[in-house]
């Protein structure tokens, strides 16, 4: 004989779970007694086989250059059907076992690509969604499992299927050309990045900050600078290096951070370059880890991601790569930042430490990540959330980057046909001081030495000095 819990169970796997409902053979007392339930029991039973075991808790989207991403928040991972239909273009998402969550609200539209979101339940336990597209999509889904801060996604990539794809950034002949920063805001749409007091998010204090680090760069001779992402919206840490060496194809890779870490204490700004042998410091692996787990955060070209590396060491992919000599630059360019820094902000570290990023491991390029404060830190948090401090530090990494590439310009630009590197220049004259030239160019005197490799203040009379942009440091 069937138990009560079998019947359900197969009931509820043929559809039936309707009030009122119980199979014939259990309405017998003496039957229902021996299989050890009431009769009420069952009808309680098969009622909560039609109650939708999944709820749907949000919709969100995000519009990127090259595609838009609309995500679905669940309790359980999806189970799901996805098609599209035309006349007018549209995807369709059955939800199976699915119910809205109490709250749901479904969002507007109005995007590049998703003019509208419509929404209906679906064959009593499913709800479908559909998308409303402004043109032809191709879409790509991605099913991500919780990590903090989020729950369960479906994750959907909708990439326009009509006009020419972007075209990349091409450089004049080598002889005329500026030497291009690439300049990266970590994290980023689906990836808050780290979250402090006040709920104060890493992905938009680090974009307000690459947006002015590429103002004053763009302000300097001989440099131009990209934003590897210009607004709220997911890249994969492989993706932004291959934007930067594939499609701006820079000569500096310099990414913008506002970590956290466990301690609240913890504060001040550091400079990484890339290691092949592990962390310099506990805060180097903390961080590191931290930045490396944001594809989980996203999902990778279209499936799930683990945090393991698919290189099985660094050096095994990069020793053919000129490595080394890519290694020396970006310690050589975290200095030039990290001394600029210290004219402007209080620093973790005096040194530049080093980690296993993957968002610095473009093989060619010389590359540093700046962490510009610990948002987990309160005092810091709410320094790097005001547009003056965003400022400092922006001019600040500037600063650096311009002296680097002063020193080290890349060959062929306009940078090496420059004395200096093209930077504004003062001869100093008879009663100058170091402190004198620094007020008078309104930048901090630490920013004034980094920049000219002076370690204390003599100086003398005829000398060049090198003028970083003004408000640097100060």
């Amino acid at each position: 004989m069937s138990t009560l819990s079998t019947i359900a169970e197969g009931a509820a796997s043929r559809g039936v779970g309707r009030r009122g409902w119980c199979p014939p053979s259990l309405h017998s007392p003496g039957i229902a007694r021996r299989a050890g339930v009431a009769v009420g029991m069952c009808l309680t039973l098969l009622a909560g086989g039609a109650t939708a075991a999944n709820r749907l808790n949000g919709i969100r989207m995000h519009d990127a250059p090259d595609h838009t991403r609309v995500v679905l928040d669940t309790r359980a991972a999806a189970s799901y059907k996805l098609f599209t239909m035309e006349s007018p273009a549209r995807v369709v998402v059955d939800l199976q076992d699915t119910k809205p969550a109490p709250g749901f609200a479904v969002p507007r539209g109005g995007g590049d690509v998703v003019r509208r979101i419509r929404t209906a339940g679906r064959n009593r336990t499913g709800y479908r969604v559909v998308l409303d597209l402004a043109q032809p999509a191709r879409p790509k889904q991605i099913l991500l499992k919780p990590i903090a801060p989020y729950g369960h996604r479906l994750v959907i990539d909708l990439y326009p299927a009509t006009g020419a794809p972007p075209e990349p950034v091409t450089r004049p002949p080598d002889s005329e050309r500026l030497a291009v920063v690439a300049v990266d805001a970590g994290h980023g749409g689906e990836d808050p990045g780290a979250i402090g007091p006040g709920k104060v998010q890493e992905k938009h204090v680090v974009l307000a900050i690459a947006r002015q680090v590429k103002r004053y760069l763009d302000a300097m001779p001989g440099i131009t600078a990209r934003l590897v992402r210009s607004g709220d919206y997911y890249i994969s840490l492989r993706g932004r290096t291959r934007i930067a060496r594939e499609k701006l194809r820079a000569d500096v890779f310099v990414s913008i951070h506002a970590d956290a870490f466990r301690l609240a204490r913890v504060h001040g700004a550091s400079v990484y370059a890339l290691s092949d042998r592990g962390a310099t410091s506990e805060e180097a692996r903390w961080l590191a880890a931290g930045a490396n787990r944001a594809d989980l955060m996203g999902g990778v070209e279209g499936q799930s991601v683990s945090l393991d590396d698919k290189d099985p060491t660094l050096a095994s992919v990069l020793v053919d790569m000129s490595m080394d000599a890519k290694m020396e630059n970006s310690l050589a360019l975290g200095e030039a930042v990290l001394g600029a820094l210290s004219g402007t902000v209080k620093l973790h570290k005096r040194h530049v430490e080093q980690a296993g990023f993957v968002v610095l491991k473009a093989p060619d390029v010389p590359s540093i990540l700046v962490e510009t404060g610990y948002i987990s830190n309160p005092a810091e948090a709410r320094r790097l959330a005001t547009p003056a401090h965003q400022r400092r530090v922006a001019a600040a990494v500037a600063a650096g980057v311009q002296a680097y590439l002063s020193r080290r310009p890349p060959p062929g630009t306009m940078l090496a046909s420059m004395e200096g590197g093209g930077a504004l220049k003062y001869v100093i004259k008879r009663g100058d001081t170091l402190s004198e030239i620094a007020v008078r160019n309104r930048v901090s005197l630490r920013s004034l030495r980094a920049l000219n490799g002076i370690a204390g203040d003599r100086i003398r009379i005829g000398q060049v000095l090198l003028i970083p942009p003004p408000g640097t440091g100060s």
